[in-house]
């Protein structure tokens, strides 16, 4: 069993329940728009990591984080990047990209909005957008998402809600 934790959009900012939540788990990923190397560190040094940069972030999150992860984790093959759009309308360079290799698991960020669903078109390719994790941009809530990999299978996902991103603790 592998536990993953997932976030997005930190903004350069990261909320102090990342900790908690994410504490059980054995690796991080973060899908984009981080906003600085310090969260960057931070994350590597509580758990291993996995990032990639989006869109905001500068040549010096970019050097520490490829545009996108490509890789296999207790069996299932995973695409992390920032913009890739839904299973309804991706970005053109995603299409690209799953025309030569469907991933089991896509996790991509950038739209701020939490969403878990399994592409009807390709199978067997579950798409994972964390939300937003950080203080900026239009969302309501700040989330995360948690999950285990148990043979080859993602189990027990959970959604997180860190709280309403004007109210911040």
């Amino acid at each position: 069993m592998i536990r993953i934790g997932i976030l997005s959009d930190t903004h350069g900012w990261l909320d102090k329940k990342v900790w908690r939540h994410f504490e059980s788990c054995d690796q991080i990923w973060h899908a984009g728009d981080i906003g600085s190397t310090a969260i960057i560190e931070e994350l590597a040094q509580f758990k291993p990591l996995k990032a990639v940069y989006g869109n905001i972030d500068d040549q010096n999150v970019r050097s520490m984080c490829p545009e996108d992860q490509r890789f296999v984790c207790g069996g299932l093959h995973v695409w992390i990047t920032h913009i890739g759009g839904n299973p309804s309308l991706y970005h053109p360079r995603i299409r690209t990209g799953l025309a030569k290799q469907i991933p089991d698991l896509f996790v991509c960020g950038h739209s701020h909005i939490l969403r878990v669903m399994h592409d009807p078109k390709h199978k067997p390719l579950l798409y994972l957008n964390p939300g937003a994790a950080g203080k900026h941009g239009f969302h309501h809530m700040r989330t995360l998402l948690r999950f285990e990999i148990v043979e080859g299978k993602v189990c027990h996902l959970e959604a997180i809600e860190l709280g309403v991103r004007g109210q911040l603790t």
